[in-house]
């Protein structure tokens, strides 16, 4: 009997999916004889043991497999090989997208959507869309569109340096090869470049068809050069065919028949582009026509000139050098041949003029302990007035120059410097140079003091001693009478001298809130020149001997003590929990000095009423430093110093939690005084008033002023008589002051993150950047309204000065002097892309304006156009630039000026 069974569903489909699977992967498959030995033969055969066999062991190495045969012993050697299809990269490819990614097995592409990303070696493509062809290689990037068919995102490609953006990209990584449209790059740190179709052939060749270079970087650019083609070698140069620029889009027709830009970064040779402008005195011109030249690594020449059509000219060389942690420099050389209103021979004027500057460094890295620095400016006296573009040079009138050396011995208190220096008066043409100048010093050191200091120091190791010396030699002469004076006129004119000094100090422990500092003063003078004087009785005058020359010594001593200390008061305020806080500091010396210079004095009549007077022996003129003063000094110097300060609670604060804030009211005043008990008249001398501060924090004062409390005579000389002696009570008056302020306010930055526009300062201490900071100082003067910050709305800077004295006229009356002026520099935005800016300095003793400059600037994103006009002064000019913002373009701008001078 048959036994029958239930049908079962899982069994079946189990069953055929069984079946199937086996059929699928045997499918076209052949049968091939496999050696029973090669089933035991691995890559690593001691994952797998070997069969258990008679007379099999186990190979010595782990690459050979003895396996026994009935007839003979075979070796097999195992090899392992990875063949690599021709089309595979040699390296991997890293990709991610924000969306989805696609692989299509049959067509071998590979899609991505969403902010995709790839890497492959240094190469990062982004884009919202992106396609891989693995048969080609090719990797074709896409950007997005929305409905209007607006852009919303760019295909952005990087390699290295190089990178750029585009509508579509096609890059081949196994060519490095690769082209796109609608491309955006920036080749340089300044230059942008948009191609409508581009090929980059290798790693720093790109090719450009229908292209623009700009410095703007917005997608439509204001301004642009364009050419139909063009090669660009990263970080090297571009060349074009023909092209000319477009403002807006408008075509100018100025063509050129090739254009090259390098894109180098550092120094490079190349020419230096001249402006045209347009003087009175000297006619038309180009100005800064020149040649920068690279020699080396280290040095550099800068080569400038200008051409004026009346016969004049001048020449400027910048050479300059640096070398990186040693020492850095540079030098200048003008030579001026200026022709004044030419109409034919001889109807002109002729000047020759120099001017040499030498600036140097060393780094002190570089000697430890020893310093050479050179800071030279000279010439002829009347160069400056000849420096064209510039308002402030011909009131330049001194001139000085230092050449200096130093030593410094380590762990010694010695210090020896040794110099060269020069002076010049313009306005006089009187030229003095000190060669050479040497000094010498010892830093206070404490002979008395222990090698080994155990417990508190005593009082006598606390003495300490220095010394400081100078011996200087000096040349005179006038530059009018240089080449009519022979060397040997030149040298009569020498003068040499010199100056020690030896201070002696002391430390005294504090005897409570009382600092006292014992001292000792010993000074000496060398003089060369000294002349006697007496009074004729027949002539009823003074006859004056003649001069001697020699070796004359001065000397003066000083020693006394001085006792300093601190005294605060506070006031508390209950309600704000602010505080007034008023500090003292009163300090008086007790000093002696004896009338050791007396020799040197006359004391002989000076009038026929019979007055004595005092009258010195050394020549003014003919000696390097001044003699001591007459007269013994036995008394006290008193002052007094304070500040007041207050401390205030924040009005914005809520919360009471927030420290108090420091406001100073008064920075410091006093007065300075002392008084001569060995005189037998005046032995109250001056006080000295003074005092500082800076009010709202905004505006800073200055006020000083001398009061003498003797009264004057008719010929204004003092007498014995103070000032509130006499019939009527009189407080007298100040002999002299001065008052200056200065103030400056701002107003908030339209956009606070945006940076401030930054301005070069004079104080630069690289020679090498000072010739080029000196240029760069006269064209700000000259172009204010170029280095406008727009970001500002406006700016008031304001700066005051008061200068007063009085004194005694015949008939007992007095008279006082004032000058005082007034400079301001003020800047205002009339719209967020127009400026009004003004600078001045206005006279009040004269009522006029000796300096006005006033300029109007636009700012035009990537270019700014400015008129300056300076109406008035010795220089008169004015300017109307347009020029674009990039220092690369710097050269290239549209420039009208005439200059107007005064002589």
């Amino acid at each position: 009997m048959t036994e029958l069974h239930k049908f079962s569903l899982k069994k079946f489909c189990f069953t055929f999916v069984t079946t199937a699977f086996c059929i699928a992967i045997t499918w076209r498959s052949e049968a091939r004889h496999t050696p029973s030995a090669e089933i035991y033969s691995t890559l690593t055969t001691d994952t797998i043991p070997l069969r258990k066999t008679e007379g099999a062991r186990r190979p010595a190495s782990s690459d050979t497999t003895i396996v026994p045969d009935s007839s003979r012993t075979i070796p097999v050697t195992d090899t392992f090989a990875l063949k690599f299809s021709k089309d595979t990269l040699d390296a991997p490819v890293t990709y991610e997208a924000a969306d989805s990614g696609v692989l299509m097995i049959k067509e071998k592409k590979f899609y991505l959507y969403g902010r995709t990303k790839t890497n492959y070696k240094d190469v990062e493509l982004t884009a919202p869309t992106l396609e891989f062809d693995q048969a080609t290689n090719v990797l074709t990037a896409m950007n997005s569109k929305d409905s209007a068919g607006n852009v919303l995102a760019r295909a952005r490609f990087s390699q290295g340096s190089e990178g750029f953006q585009s509508d579509t990209i096609q890059f081949n990584f196994k060519t490095q090869r690769g082209l796109t449209k609608n491309t955006y790059s920036k080749q340089s740190d300044e230059m942008y470049v948009h191609f409508e179709v581009a090929k980059k052939v290798n790693d720093n060749t790109t090719f450009g068809k229908r292209l623009t270079m700009t410095t703007c970087e917005y997608d439509h650019p204001h301004f642009g050069f364009v050419a139909a083609k063009g090669k660009f070698i990263t970080n090297q140069l571009a060349v074009t065919g023909p092209i000319h620029p477009e403002f807006e889009g408008v075509p100018v027709p100025v063509y050129l028949p090739f254009g090259f830009f390098p894109l180098k970064q550092g120094r490079h040779s190349g020419l230096l582009p001249p402006q045209f402008a347009v003087t009175e005195q000297f006619g038309i011109g180009l100005e800064g026509l020149g040649y920068y030249q690279v020699l080396n690594e280290y040095i550099d020449v800068t080569v400038r000139t200008n051409i004026y059509s009346y016969g004049g000219w001048s020449a400027n060389i910048i050479p300059s050098y640096r070398k990186r942690y040693r020492y850095n420099g540079s030098m200048s050389l003008n030579i001026q041949s200026n022709k004044f209103y030419f109409k034919g021979d001889p109807d002109y004027s002729l000047s020759r003029n120099f001017n040499i500057a030498w600036n140097h460094t060393v780094d002190p890295k570089a000697r430890p302990g020893t310093t050479f620095s050179a800071s030279v400016n000279a010439g002829s006296t009347r160069y400056n007035q000849f420096v064209t573009n510039n308002a402030l040079r011909p009131f330049q009138n001194q001139l000085t120059s230092s050449i200096a050396y130093s030593k410094t011995w380590q762990g010694k208190p010695l210090n020896l410097t040794l110099s060269a220096n020069h002076n010049q008066n313009n306005s006089t043409g009187l030229i003095n140079i000190m060669l050479p100048d040497a000094g010498f010093t010892v830093n206070t050191i404490y002979p008395f003091q222990r090698k080994e200091m155990l417990g508190s120091p005593r009082w006598y190791e606390k003495v300490g001693i220095g010394y400081s010396g100078v011996v200087r030699n000096q040349v005179s002469f006038y530059d009018r009478d240089t080449l009519k004076k022979s060397l040997r006129q030149v040298l009569d004119t020498l003068q040499w001298g010199a100056q020690h000094r030896f201070p002696i100090s002391m430390s005294l422990p504090p005897l409570g809130p009382l600092i006292v500092s014992p001292f000792i003063s010993y000074e000496e003078t060398w003089l060369t020149h000294r002349f006697r004087r007496r009074w004729n009785d027949a002539t009823k005058k003074i006859d004056t001997l003649p001069i001697q020359q020699g070796l004359f010594v001065d000397r003066q001593m000083s020693f006394g003590i001085g006792v300093n200390t601190a005294l605060f008061g506070t006031m508390q305020f209950r309600r704000s929990g602010g505080a007034l806080r008023h500090v003292i500091r009163p300090n008086i010396n007790f000093n002696y000095r004896p009338n050791l210079s007396k020799k040197y004095y006359d004391m002989i009549q000076t009038d026929t009423a019979g007055r004595i007077d005092v009258l010195p022996q050394i020549v003014p003129g003919r000696n390097l430093f001044s003699s001591y003063g007459y007269g013994r000094f036995g008394g006290i110097t008193f002052g007094i110093d304070n500040n007041l300060e207050m401390k205030v609670r924040n009005r914005k604060d809520s919360t009471g939690k927030e420290p108090l804030k420091k406001i100073r009211l008064i920075d410091g005043f006093g007065v300075t005084s002392g008084y001569n008990f060995l005189e037998d008249s005046l032995r109250l001398l001056p006080f000295n008033l003074y005092l500082r501060t800076t009010l709202f924090e905004k505006l800073s004062f200055t006020a000083q002023a001398l009061y003498n409390p003797y009264q004057q005579d008719t010929l204004g000389r003092y007498v014995n008589k103070f000032v509130w002696q006499g019939d009527r009570f009189r407080l007298g008056r100040l002999s002299s002051g001065s008052i200056s302020m200065s103030t400056s306010f701002q107003s908030k930055p339209r956009d606070p993150n945006k940076a401030p526009v930054q301005t070069p300062t004079t104080n630069i201490n690289d020679p090498s950047l000072m010739a080029d900071q000196e240029r760069l100082q006269d064209y700000m003067r000259r172009n204010p309204a170029e280095f406008v910050d727009f970001n500002v709305p406006w700016t008031v800077n304001l700066s005051y000065s008061l200068v007063f004295s009085n004194t005694i006229q015949p008939g007992g009356r007095y008279k006082t002097t004032v000058n005082s002026n007034v400079s301001f520099n003020n800047s205002f935005s009339l719209t967020p892309k127009w400026n009004f800016s003004t600078t001045g300095f206005y006279d009040f003793s004269t009522k006029q304006l000796t300096m006005f400059t006033m300029s109007v600037s636009r700012e035009m994103h990537c270019w700014q156009m400015s008129v300056n006009v300076t109406p008035i002064g010795q220089t008169r000019f004015f300017n109307i630039a347009i020029s674009p913002k990039s220092s690369l373009l710097q050269d290239l701008k549209v420039n009208r000026t005439r200059y107007f001078y005064n002589y």
